[in-house]
């Protein structure tokens, strides 16, 4: 067994950069099972200043790309290299453009269950193929339960403050450390690999690391 090397990744779960990232990565880890890497997701959210309930995703397309037109512009990169992974973003879908702090939440405590990279993995799913409001309570509670964690206990924290405040002194660190977009990949405390990496970059890290 190689000695485990920490690989911190800061994403957000709306950002489809890191859906494509982490896609990128699992398909290195499958074809290197032997990988080296103890993984650990870090909140950073892409709007940190969005509106507790979200905003209606015309709305905030609107305000971000001056309309649909600059939208379908700027997610022309994105909608290729996702098809190019093999991913599914169904954009026509998506009616809200959620706050992603609850949903951080649950990562954070999904980690503590051992489920972190489980929860990452149903949050997009959630988001990009079913097109659901990761921002809602229930909706949250259901990617909790489908991951086999407690619903009932992640709906009761849901409705209190717990770990909000970590969550985003924890995205300000990031920021404070340079960090200034998502994905943000970390090696071993010291070498940070930003953006969506392909497959073949991510071998070549675990081959250096364990050879």
């Amino acid at each position: 067994m190689a000695e485990q090397i920490k690989l911190d990744i800061m994403s957000d779960p709306i950002c489809p950069w890191c859906y494509i990232g982490k896609a990128h990565l699992d398909k290195a880890l499958a074809a290197h099972p032997d990988h080296p890497f103890a993984i650990e997701w870090h909140p950073f959210q892409l709007n940190p200043d969005m509106p507790a309930e979200g905003v209606d995703r015309r709305a905030y397309l609107e305000g971000k790309f001056g309309g649909k037109e600059g939208a379908v512009r700027a997610y022309a990169p994105v909608v290729e290299h996702a098809e190019a992974a093999g991913l599914t973003i169904n954009f026509e879908a998506m009616k809200r453009t959620p706050n992603t702090l609850n949903a951080h939440r649950l990562i954070h405590w999904a980690g503590i269950e051992g489920r972190q990279t489980a929860a990452v993995s149903a949050l997009f799913k959630a988001y990009f193929v079913d097109a659901r409001d990761i921002g809602d309570t229930e909706v949250l509670a259901d990617v909790a339960d489908s991951i086999e964690m407690d619903a009932a206990v992640v709906t009761r924290l849901l409705g209190t403050q717990e770990d909000a405040q970590s969550i985003r002194d924890r995205d300000s660190h990031s920021r404070s450390m340079g960090v200034n977009s998502v994905p943000t990949f970390i090696v071993a405390g010291q070498h940070a690999v930003p953006g969506a990496q392909p497959p073949e970059l991510w071998a070549k890290v675990i081959v250096d690391l364990t050879s």
